[in-house]
């Protein structure tokens, strides 16, 4: 029986790639790993503990204590058996997860819990190097993008719909601080893979992006 595929979709934040991986999972059937929760979630653990991000020993000690599920369907993250929610989804928690992604203990760490998770195939997995780090080896990797404004927009959207009162032009901010951190950390920065499909999502409804996807994932499995 041939192993269910991997699919990794990578790009920058706001990008829509969590919108776009829940989708693709829904219409294949394949498990959900979203990457970016797991570094939310050891976000919030250290807000727990009043622990410092910049510290690189404390984050990585954290990162290798922390127990981080994914339960239910829609998958939600449990830190330490507690159930999260839409409390890793604050601008705070997400300005301190990209921070402390920065630390290279912190990546190895989850980076290597993910491999494991993702090792019998079978999973959607969506985060900013898991085509180049987490899963070179993906049947499909795609690369989903859109304007930094365009991005901006889309967050602070979701915000709003969850009544976070973070105003657009604080967003935009923080998805180019963001970008930045992605694009310049010196372990796993955010890159394009040679063999990934770029998206442009930009003008492009979700229920579009993700056809198009399936269409690629027909052609690489049916080979």
């Amino acid at each position: 029986m041939k192993p269910r595929p991997v699919i990794a979709i990578d790009g920058p934040a706001g990008a829509g790639k969590s919108t776009v991986a829940r989708m693709v999972c829904q219409r294949t059937g394949l498990a959900m790993l979203d990457t970016g929760a797991m570094y939310r979630g050891i976000a919030w653990a250290a807000h727990r503990d009043k622990l410092d991000v910049a510290d690189a020993g404390l984050m990585t000690r954290l990162a290798n204590e922390v127990d981080l599920q994914f339960q239910g369907i829609p998958a939600r993250l449990v830190v330490d058996g507690v159930d999260v929610g839409d409390e890793i989804r604050t601008l705070e928690i997400g300005q301190d997860a990209s921070r402390l992604s920065e630390h290279s203990g912190v990546r190895q760490a989850l980076v290597a819990q993910q491999q494991r998770i993702i090792e019998a195939g079978g999973f959607v997995l969506e985060g900013r190097d898991v085509t180049t780090v987490v899963a070179p080896k993906a049947e499909l990797k795609i690369f989903l993008t859109a304007s930094v404004e365009e991005r901006g927009r889309r967050r602070w959207e979701e915000s709003k719909a969850r009544g976070v009162t973070d105003t657009l032009p604080m967003v935009i901010k923080d998805v180019i601080s963001r970008d930045y951190r992605d694009y310049t950390r010196a372990d796993s920065p955010l890159m394009l893979a040679e063999d990934a499909v770029i998206i442009e999502s930009f003008g492009l409804t979700p229920e579009a992006v993700v056809d198009r996807i399936m269409e690629l994932l027909l052609k690489r499995t049916s080979v």
